[in-house]
């Protein structure tokens, strides 16, 4: 089996076939990770979030895979981390994912050869340079470590900069220089791009919809995507607006939610 063959189904069922739950194989691997390997591949296919395992409520972010000391369950293995690395569109998440690798503690020479293809299948510069960072050191744990810190610090750069590119594209909204549609899918790809922590994602999101000086018509365009969100989240977000205080260019957009709230409900009990 060749490694660049390794997200096809057939070929991750082959490997889950020689695993017994979370107890790892003489490759490295487990089957509950072999499973959210699966999982992942098709969440990437259909443009969803990816969401910390077991924690419906909670989007997986860089820093969690950056921590060692939080427990990611079944993403603490080889295959679903290397397709978060390969697969994943924004560079803060695939250099995340990539280092969570470098860093395991047993390396069975199939996971080695795992790690080794990622700098060459990734889109990302910074995850090629990653893995030959620590290929060349031998897996040098004090490069390991170095190179997290590096890691750290581009999450938080990168997280500046989609931020940044948010308030611009604000500016330029109001100032009409921009689309309404193209801010409003920016504002969403932007936000997702930049890793931005849930609360601050709902925080934006609200203040927009209660808004005094954002038009209607674009409060309905990010109704349309709220859907990009958790079902959790989006409660949340429904929620907290539906009980901002009432006011006449308002009572449109607190019907739509009403119907949508509805349905988001029907939806989880379902």
């Amino acid at each position: 089996m060749k490694m660049t063959d390794l997200s096809k189904a057939e070929d991750i069922q082959d490997i889950a076939n020689s695993s017994n739950g979370n107890v790892k194989n003489e490759l490295g691997f487990t089957r509950e990770g072999l499973r959210l390997a699966l999982e992942l591949k098709e969440r990437y296919h259909s443009h969803e979030p990816l969401i910390v395992p077991e924690n419906g409520n909670k989007l997986l972010m860089p820093e969690h895979l950056l921590n060692d000391d939080i427990n990611l369950l079944g993403l603490e293995d080889p295959l679903p981390l290397a397709m978060v690395a390969s697969r994943d569109p924004d560079s803060p998440m695939s250099v995340a994912a990539t280092v969570r690798i470098s860093g395991m503690p047993k390396r069975t020479p199939l996971i080695n050869e795992v790690f080794s293809m990622l700098g060459q299948t990734s889109k990302h510069p910074a995850v090629k340079q990653c893995v030959n960072l620590v290929k060349e050191s031998a897996f040098n744990p004090e490069i390991i470590g170095r190179v997290k810190r590096n890691a750290k610090q581009f999450v938080a750069l990168s997280r500046k900069r989609y931020t940044q590119a948010l308030k611009e594209n604000l500016r330029q909204l109001i100032e009409g220089n921009l689309n309404p549609r193209t801010f409003v899918a920016e504002f969403f790809e932007l936000s997702e791009a930049g890793n931005l922590r849930v609360d601050i994602r709902k925080k934006l999101i609200l203040g927009l919809l209660n808004s005094d000086t954002i038009r209607p018509s674009i409060k309905f365009l990010f109704l349309e995507n709220l859907e990009r969100l958790p079902s959790t989240i989006r409660l949340e977000v429904i929620n907290e607006a539906m009980n901002a205080p009432d006011k006449p260019i308002l009572e449109a957009i607190k019907q739509e939610l009403a119907w949508i709230r509805q349905g988001l409900r029907k939806e989880t009990i379902n």
